[in-house]
């Protein structure tokens, strides 16, 4: 396994199952070499025998390392951000639900989902594009989504990319956020507007945008019901005073990024 591979795999789940438009605007911004991704994110329970570590290990397995730790107190979430040695791979930022921290309802439905688990579907690598591992019925859907849309969006969607990113820095056509959310505006596409259209700053090294999730149908006990999906982000890296090119991620942007896939 390669991390050439493992993106590609996630990427052919991400534009399969959670957001088919991304490919559209994969092709929309495509110049002469092929786009680079920025990152991806990845989202998890803290619940044994998931959590961060579970969704980091086939990445460090394959060379990336630690790098950053966020918190975002009023959606209960945690976040690690990994990198590779080779700059040119994609970062990998993976957030956890702190489930203890939430509601007995809504603990009550993570622990009925974590009970289905077979645990050797969480060795190797492919449970990170394997989608969901329980059944799940609308009616506990629609209770986590009324206290946590993340953790509604998790417990429908289980494991798979929440959203690629392309690295805005390598467009030749564009070379701000905000001219790539006008453009594909035109395009038809609606912008994630929370905290304004675009997230972040020079002052804090780092731009970011994205689309507002598709809307894709998921299986449930009592039938297919139409759910926001994944996303597409957008991103573009400043220079530090040292030269380097800044490699980390700003909460507070981050937290809205969030709001991409609310309903």
């Amino acid at each position: 396994m390669t991390p050439d591979l493992l993106f590609s795999s996630l990427w052919n789940d991400y534009i399969q199952r959670l957001c088919p438009s991304a490919a559209q605007v994969q092709q929309l911004l495509k110049e002469d070499e092929a786009l680079i991704n920025d990152h991806i994110a990845l989202r998890t329970f803290n619940v044994a025998p998931l959590g961060i570590d579970t969704l980091a290990k086939p990445f460090i397995d394959l060379g990336y390392q630690a790098c950053g730790d966020y918190l975002f107190e009023s959606k209960k979430l945690v976040a690690k951000h990994f990198e590779h040695p080779d700059p040119n791979q994609p970062k990998v930022f993976i957030s956890e639900l702190k489930v203890e921290e939430c509601s007995a309802e809504l603990q009550t439905i993570v622990a009925k989902l974590v009970k289905q688990l077979d645990t050797n579907k969480l060795k190797g690598h492919e449970f990170l594009f394997g989608g969901r591992l329980w059944d799940l019925s609308f009616v506990d859907f629609q209770v986590l989504a009324k206290e946590s849309e993340y953790a509604s969006w998790l417990a429908a969607h289980g494991y798979g990319a929440n959203h690629f990113t392309v690295s805005v820095n390598q467009l030749n056509k564009f070379d701000e956020v905000q001219s790539v959310n006008d453009y594909l505006r035109d395009e038809g596409f609606t912008i994630n507007s929370a905290g304004g259209e675009v997230k972040g700053s020079p002052e804090v090294l780092l731009e970011q945008s994205s689309t507002m999730a598709d809307k894709v149908a998921v299986t449930f006990t009592e039938g297919v019901e139409m759910i926001p999906g994944g996303f597409y982000e957008f991103a573009k890296r400043y220079v530090m005073a040292n030269g380097e090119i800044y490699t980390g991620f700003v909460a507070a942007s981050a937290d809205k990024i969030f709001e991409s896939t609310d309903s």
